[in-house]
């Protein structure tokens, strides 16, 4: 996986040396259990990187138990005697490295291995964890108030795991910055449709069963996997630029909303792809879910999740995630307004399109609507809390950052911006740092106090 933040190295002074010495292999040490984000510090692992996700989940609706077989194929990046995986609640049964049985420890929702073999670094390895059990979803204030996660449906379940949650079905390494390419197989009985991301590569029944195998072949960060599952009608083709679709709607939604789910998906992946470059992806579509409990949609890598059919701007919002979160991904959480102030406005930019009000009507009405003595003027965009990371602010106000950046270097170096920054992270990380750089690059002209003002200052912005 290619990182987009480019490396600032100190100068190291080494001694010279009339004779060579042959230092014996640095002793192996555990990998840190987490990756050290403010918002989430045991989420991810240090000592390696993931490579490849191969996930193997059957789940019986009537019980909701999941029983799971998930083989990771990773690169130490130090030598390890031992090191971490995320699970939450499941009971794990065994695990394997390099096909050897393995012991482990557990603490809380992390998994400590240690294998047979030491694991030298840069070597290439595999981890196999069998585990069961009945997912458990998250709740609490951070999606707005929803469970997200496994969510048990009427006839299956719905699968939205951002920002934490992919491991409560699959152990990983549940951070963005370790992105990985996915096999996922979903065995559900009879009449059941298994959705996930990438392609559909096969489908077969076995012991009235119905296997789907899905591959991810670009990189794809954990809360992004989805494993949705239940009755849908299905419509695949191509979009009238070429790209593959694929979309699945709940019958009982069929009809709702009177939005052509399937049309407007294929219009707005071909819009985005002129405006922001190229899709990222092998196929776009669409997962529509009757979800009520949930309340919300996510940009699900390739198919985003519908919790209902809610509008034409929603799919233009989860849509332009695929280049914004999906294909340039957060460094840490915190960086969250990358995600969701470019999807907004994205939103204003596809009303922009269609004529009904342009993205300056769309900031200025959002800007007089709130007083300056607002909640939403106190949320610090650019680094809001775990609990509050999705308030309204970090996208209304991301969007609005947007609008103003616009308005200061002008259409051009703007609309020149945008694909830029999907091209130059593509299928990597990024942070806030990364793309005020490169709008100075591009503008040539200093932004540091308009990105100060308008994402780390507390405080209604004067215009």
């Amino acid at each position: 996986m290619a990182l987009s933040r480019s490396a600032r190295l100190g100068a190291l002074a080494t001694a010279a040396a009339s004779f060579c010495l042959i230092a014996a292999a640095p002793a192996p040490h555990p990998g840190s259990p987490g990756v050290g984000d403010p918002y989430f510090p045991l989420l991810g692992n240090g000592g390696f990187d993931v490579r490849h996700y191969g996930l193997d989940v059957a789940y019986n609706p009537d019980t909701d138990r999941l029983d799971g077989r998930t083989t990771i194929t990773a690169r130490a990046t130090q030598n390890l005697s031992s090191f971490h995986l995320d699970l939450q609640k499941l009971q794990v049964t065994r695990i394997e490295v390099n096909g050897r049985r393995a012991k482990f420890t557990r603490d809380g929702d992390e998994i400590r291995i240690s294998p047979r073999d030491h694991l030298r670094k840069h070597k290439t390895f595999t981890v196999t964890v069998a585990y069961g059990g009945v997912p458990e979803p998250l709740g609490g204030p951070i999606v707005f108030g929803s469970d997200y996660g496994w969510m048990k449906t009427t006839d299956g379940v719905f699968v939205a795991c951002e920002p934490n949650a992919a491991s409560t079905w699959f152990p990983s390494s549940d951070h963005p910055m370790d992105k990985a390419a996915f096999d996922i197989r979903i065995k559900a009985p009879k009449g059941l449709t298994g959705v996930s991301n990438g392609r559909l590569v096969d489908t077969y029944s076995k012991g009235g069963q119905t296997v789907a195998h899905w591959r991810e072949s670009k990189p794809m960060a954990t809360y992004l996997a989805t494993a949705t599952i239940g009755k849908f009608d299905v419509k695949t083709g191509r979009t009238p630029g070429g790209t593959p679709i694929y979309v699945a709607i709940d019958p009982v939604l069929e009809n709702s909303n009177n939005v052509d789910v399937y049309g407007v998906t294929a219009e707005v992946t071909d819009y985005w792809s002129k405006v922001f470059g190229p899709y990222p992806f092998e196929e776009t579509g669409a997962i529509v879910d009757d979800m009520p409990q949930a309340g919300f949609s996510l940009e699900t890598q390739t198919k985003p999740v519908y919790s209902a059919i809610r509008s034409e701007s929603t799919i233009a919002h989860e849509l332009a995630h695929q280049w914004f979160g999906d294909s340039v991904t957060p460094e840490k959480w915190s960086d969250i307004w990358l995600n969701e102030g470019f999807a907004t406005y994205s939103q204003w930019l596809w009303s922009e399109h269609k004529g009904t009000q342009t993205a300056g009507e769309a900031f200025l009405a959002g800007y007089n609507s709130r007083p300056a003595d607002a909640p939403f003027w106190q949320i610090v965009v650019g680094d809001p809390q775990r609990d509050t990371m999705f308030a309204s602010a970090v996208y209304q106000r991301g969007a609005m950052t947007l609008q103003v950046l616009r308005e200061r270097i002008g259409d051009k170096a703007f609309f020149k911006l945008l694909p830029a920054w999907a091209a130059q992270n593509r299928y990597g990380n990024a942070d806030t740092a990364d793309f005020v750089r490169l709008a100075e690059k591009i503008s040539g002209k200093q932004l540091d106090a308009l990105f100060e003002t308008w994402l780390f200052t507390k405080g209604k912005p004067a215009l």
